[in-house]
C-alpha cells in the first residue's frame, strides 16, 4: 500500500546557506530558494540553475568545495527570479559558459520584470522574515558583497529538445511547460536514468500543484501540468533531482508518486468541468471536491480547493454570474460603512461572536471584515478576529495559508 511521500519531505523553500552535498557520484547539490546543482565531467562542469543574485556568492562557495573547474553550460529550468538572478555572477567567473533555457524564457522574464514591484509587494507576507534572517546570517559569515539581480539573455533556446555530450556524459534537455512557468525545461541523463525536473510539478514534490498562487501569478493550465507529469513518468527515472530539498530516489517510488499526482490533477480537473456543465456553483465545488485515498497527495503548497477555483476561472473568467455588480467598478466593501451604521457595531460583533461559538469561523470573518473595512472594529472585535485566525492557523497545513494567517494576526496586534 502506498505511503505518500509528501508526509516525509519538507515543504517551504529557504534561501541558500553555506554547505551542500554530493547527492550522486559526480552531482553536487546546493540548496537555495530553488535548488542549484553542479555535475562534474572530464571536460568541464554542467550547472543547473543560478539562484537569486543574493544567493549566488553562497552557491559558488558551496560549489567550489566540490570542484573549481570551469562551467561549460548553465541550464535554467525556468525563468523565475530564484533561477536566473545569479546568471551574470556565474558568467563573470566562467567566461566561456553557455546558458541554456526554454524558448519562452524571454517572455517569462519580461512578464516577471513588468510586474516586479507588484509581485514583490504581494509576496512580502511570506518572505520578509526569511530575507531578514538570511541577510543577518550572511553578515555573520562575512558575505556582504552581492551582485545585482540578473535578467539574462540565454545563449541557447530550446524549442523542443537539445542533446549534447560533455566528458562522455550524455544530456538531453526537453522544453516542457509545467506547473510554474511556460518556459520550463527538464534535463535527462539517459545513461544514469536521472531527471532534473526543477519545479515542473510545483514547489514541493508530492503535493498538488499551485494552479494559482495567492502571491499573484498567471493561472496555470491543469492539462499542461498533467502532460508534464506524464512525460517525466514515461522516462522511468530512477532518481529525480527536484527543485527543492533532497532528490527523490527509487524507480517504483517515483512511478507511484507521479501516477498519484497525475491522477489527482486529472480527477480535480474532470470534477470541476463536469460540475460546471451540471450547473454547480463554484462554492459548492470548492466544498465537495476531495481526493480519493488512492491518489492522495499533499496540499502544503497548492490546495485542491484553490485549484478548483483556479480551474473554474481559467475556463470561465472572473464573471461568476452572481451579481450585476461584478460587471462594474464599485466593490461590495464600498457600502461597509453604511451597513455598520444601519445594523450597529455591537450587533454585528455579537453576531460574529455567535458564529464563532458555533464554529462558523468564515461567517464570523465576513461580519468582522465589514467592521474592519469601515474602521469600526472595536478592540474586542480585533481580539475575536485574531482568535479566529489563530484557530484557522492551527488547522492549516499549507505554506501560503500559514504565511497569510500569521501576517494577518500580526497586523491585528499592531
Amino acid at each position: 500500500m502506498r505511503d505518500p511521500i509528501y508526509k516525509t519531505r519538507p515543504i517551504e523553500p529557504n534561501p541558500a546557506r553555506l554547505g551542500g552535498k554530493v547527492v550522486y557520484e559526480d552531482i553536487f547539490l546546493s540548496e537555495a530558494f530553488s535548488n542549484c546543482y553542479l555535475i562534474k565531467t572530464s571536460e568541464g562542469l554542467i550547472q543547473i540553475n543560478a539562484g537569486m543574485a543574493i544567493e549566488a556568492p553562497v552557491i559558488k562557495k558551496n560549489f567550489d568545495t566540490f570542484s573549481a573547474d570551469q562551467v561549460a553550460y548553465l541550464i535554467l529550468t525556468q525563468g523565475h527570479v530564484d533561477h536566473v538572478g545569479g546568471v551574470q555572477f556565474f558568467r563573470d567567473h566562467n567566461p566561456k559558459m553557455k546558458v541554456i533555457a526554454g524558448s519562452s524564457n524571454a517572455e517569462h522574464q519580461n512578464y516577471e520584470n513588468r510586474l516586479s514591484q507588484f509581485r514583490a509587494n504581494r509576496s512580502a507576507f511570506a518572505f520578509t522574515e526569511k530575507f531578514l534572517e538570511i541577510f543577518k546570517y550572511y553578515e555573520e559569515n562575512n558575505i556582504t558583497d552581492f551582485p545585482a539581480q540578473d535578467a539574462p539573455t540565454p545563449d541557447i533556446l530550446i524549442e523542443d529538445t537539445f542533446s549534447f555530450t560533455l566528458g562522455k556524459k550524455k544530456f538531453e534537455v526537453y522544453s516542457l511547460p509545467g506547473a510554474e512557468t511556460n518556459d520550463s525545461v527538464i534535463v535527462w541523463m539517459p545513461e544514469e536514468e536521472i531527471c532534473f525536473t526543477g519545479n515542473i510539478f510545483g514547489c514541493p514534490f508530492g503535493h498538488f500543484p499551485n494552479l494559482f498562487t495567492i502571491r499573484g501569478d498567471r493561472y496555470r493550465d491543469p492539462l499542461v501540468v498533467l502532460e508534464a507529469v506524464e512525460f517525466v513518468k514515461s522516462l522511468e527515472p530512477k532518481i529525480i533531482m527536484y527543485g527543492h530539498h533532497d532528490p527523490v530516489i527509487g524507480k517504483q517510488l517515483i512511478a507511484d508518486e507521479l501516477s498519484a499526482l497525475g491522477g489527482a490533477i486529472n480527477f480535480v480537473h474532470e470534477k470541476v468541468v463536469s460540475g460546471m456543465n451540471a450547473g454547480s456553483t463554484l462554492p459548492e465545488l470548492m466544498e465537495s471536491i476531495n481526493l480519493p485515498a488512492e491518489i492522495e497527495v499533499g496540499e502544503g503548497y497548492g490546495k485542491v480547493s484553490w485549484s478548483v477555483k483556479a480551474i473554474w476561472e481559467y475556463y470561465a473568467g472572473w464573471f461568476h454570474h452572481q451579481s450585476t455588480t461584478e460587471l462594474y467598478n464599485i466593490p461590495r466593501n464600498a457600502i461597509s460603512d453604511d451597513l455598520v451604521r444601519m445594523i450597529g457595531t455591537e450587533a454585528m460583533e455579537v453576531k460574529a461572536k455567535d458564529n464563532f461559538t458555533e464554529g462558523k469561523y468564515q461567517e464570523a470573518l465576513h461580519f468582522l471584515d465589514i467592521l474592519r473595512e469601515s474602521g469600526k472594529l472595536s478592540a474586542a472585535g480585533r481580539s475575536l478576529y485574531a482568535d479566529i485566525l489563530q484557530l484557522l492557523l492551527k488547522e492549516a497545513d499549507n505554506f501560503w495559508l500559514e504565511s497569510w494567517l500569521k501576517e494577518e494576526i500580526n497586523k491585528l496586534k499592531r
